[in-house]
């Protein structure tokens, strides 16, 4: 067990009986998680938590009950149904509920439907974002997700539907043409798919990849491909969800900003991967 960080002085936010904090925990790394999070640690009796919460940051509640709610494709896992309705009887009971959230809880993380039935249910709750594994994750890798040589918007998209399936509902057309960099999240099981979509809507062949896995880890790996190629590329990597996939330009990025190479010795590949030389100091 770690020891539990120090808050700074407060006032911080009660977490109050009855009541229910989502909370976002942040990709993987302990230390990505907000103070806030930390405080509802802190005070919670009932930690529900997913599949992808760092153990170490369940360490800091250990006065809590621990209940696990996590769901991964693939695998048995408890209805969300269920799991929202435990948490309002969870609240009913009198107890300091605080629900843990992989990365952010309203992205692509079903916090809103969960924070839904419980207002439905009357119970009152309080919001707890957190650093999400399509910004945070792909910075642990050293890929912005904005850069102003590259792309001033950016996509995010889920790589599979409630069924499980490849999402029916995107235009895949629409987001090649609209969006310079797309960030999958969940995308590893229909990649061949989703990049067949992308290639059939205009993407080119060669246009820059990285998979990025059990980001911000010590397990994190990172696979640099190409569209044409990221289906055969995970396969012969061996790579495991989960996962967080970018297609972009902004991918080459990486040959300067893998700051973890480089903290290990390394030097950077390139200083200039985009070719157009523009120095760091300009306006």
């Amino acid at each position: 067990m770690t020891d539990s960080p120090a808050l700074p002085d407060g006032p911080w936010p009660r977490l109050l009986p009855g009541w229910v904090w989502l909370c976002g925990a942040g990709p993987g790394d302990p230390g990505l998680l907000t103070l806030h999070g930390l405080n509802a640690l802190r005070q919670a009796e009932v930690v529900v938590y997913d599949a992808l919460v760092e153990p170490a940051i369940l360490d800091w509640a250990p006065g809590a009950e621990r209940l696990y709610a996590g769901k991964r494709g693939g695998k048995p896992s408890p209805k969300q149904r269920d799991i929202s309705l435990r948490l309002v009887e969870l609240a009913r009971a009198g107890k300091r509920v605080l629900r843990l959230k992989g990365g952010d809880p309203f992205v692509f993380g079903r916090g809103g439907e969960e924070a839904q039935t419980l207002v439905q249910h009357g119970v009152p709750i309080r919001i707890i974002p957190g650093i999400s594994a399509g910004i945070g994750g792909l910075a642990y890798a050293g890929i912005p997700v904005t850069h102003r040589d590259v792309n001033q918007s950016v996509t995010f998209v889920t790589g599979h539907d409630q069924s499980g399936q490849a999402p029916s509902s995107l235009n895949w057309q629409a987001i090649s043409d609209g969006s310079q960099v797309i960030v999958i999240y969940m995308g590893m099981k229909h990649i061949a798919r989703i990049a067949a979509a992308l290639l059939d809507a205009g993407r080119p062949a060669d246009e820059p990849c990285a998979v990025v896995t059990t980001a911000t880890t010590g397990d994190q790996r990172v696979l640099e491909t190409t569209l044409a190629r990221i289906e055969r590329d995970i396969d012969t990597a061996g790579l495991e969800p989960p996962a967080v996939i970018c297609i972009g330009r902004s991918v080459l990025m990486r040959q300067v900003l893998d700051w973890q190479a480089q903290a290990a010795g390394e030097a950077p590949r390139s200083l200039d991967p985009l070719g157009r030389g523009r120095p760091a100091e300009s306006a």
